[in-house]
């Protein structure tokens, strides 16, 4: 199993960029699908960004598509979560997450899917 930590979070205003970083480790990093979830205070985890083994393959929830982009590299076994033009409702506990199923297998990207979790970094937009 892969032991993920996430880094990167903090306190930002409307229209400001961050990006957060995930780092793994213990199996072979390249093997898996990455994705990234969030939650918000009050409210259940929801799915954000997904990106194949390769990094070939993106997807995108509706509500942060064209605003955020993930990547990876496998070298470094990492991924990161570039967030631009963020919202005060992009508020919330940012997760990645690991699944050994194939990027085409996972929608829609249910929490079940994913056996490997962070522990989250925090992400605040204010108005």
């Amino acid at each position: 199993q892969v032991q993920l930590v996430e880094a990167g979070g903090g306190l930002v205003q409307a229209g400001d960029s961050l990006r957060l970083s995930c780092t793994a480790s213990g199996v072979a990093f390249s093997l898996y699908t990455m994705a990234w979830f969030r939650q918000a205070p009050g409210k259940g985890r929801e799915f954000v960004a997904a990106i194949s083994s390769t990094g070939a393959f993106t997807n995108y929830a509706d509500s942060v598509k064209g605003r955020f982009t993930t990547s990876r590299t496998n070298m470094e076994n990492r991924v990161f979560l570039q967030m631009d033009s963020l919202k005060p409702e992009d508020t919330a506990l940012y997760y990645c997450a690991a699944s050994s199923k194939s990027f085409r297998a996972l929608p829609p990207y249910s929490q079940t899917d994913f056996t490997s979790w962070g522990q989250g970094t925090q992400v605040t937009v204010s108005s």
